[in-house]
């Protein structure tokens, strides 16, 4: 079960990639902080993957070869980066031609220090980010005012988990979506 402020986004991930044929993702995968929540969507028998942490392993300059990578993930990263537009850019060159960058990050957030917490991101400031990618299969954010004051009246409130019960108010509340109070932001963009 997914917690309250990630469990739209995730769904709209994976329903991104089914219409696109990109799922399961297979083949080279670049994971970047923490991509559990993305397991679900990888073919674990066909996929290479490699999973690092940031700052270890500095988005803003990546270690690897041009055209390395069928898959990167960063899993909110960028609002921690000094140059967010960098690292969107080294996904970039990482990635094979036609090679999908999957970029979540968030909005209205408390600030959390990781090392640094440095942006906040609407969707527009996504799309503008991966404006040198082919094609933005879809960009697009999660959030409502009664899960912002939820959030930020208590933590604890923020890691409500969700049951798949069609019928939870918790549910409800998840799916739930105010375009105007987006929590979370996302972008799944293709080379």
């Amino acid at each position: 079960m997914t917690h309250l402020t990630r469990y739209y986004m995730y769904k709209r991930i994976k329903n991104c990639l089914v219409e696109n044929d990109y799922y399961p993702m297979e083949e080279k995968i670049l994971g970047i902080s923490g991509i559990n929540n993305f397991y679900p969507f990888i073919n674990m028998q066909n996929v290479k993957l490699l999973d690092v942490d940031y700052p270890e392993v500095d988005m803003q300059n990546l270690p690897y070869e041009n055209n390395s990578f069928d898959f990167v993930i960063s899993d909110q990263v960028i609002e921690h980066l000094e140059d967010p537009k960098k690292a969107i850019k080294e996904s970039f060159r990482v990635l094979n031609k036609g090679g999908i960058a999957i970029h979540t990050t968030c909005f209205i957030n408390y600030i959390h220090l990781f090392p640094g917490d440095f942006w906040r991101f609407s969707p527009a400031a996504l799309r503008h980010l991966c404006k040198d990618f082919s094609e933005i299969l879809c960009c697009e954010s999660w959030g409502n005012r009664i899960a912002i004051l939820l959030c930020f009246i208590s933590d604890k409130l923020r890691s409500l988990r969700i049951p798949e019960m069609k019928w939870s108010v918790r549910r409800y509340l998840a799916t739930y979506n105010e375009e105007r109070y987006p929590i979370v932001t996302w972008v799944v963009a293709k080379k």
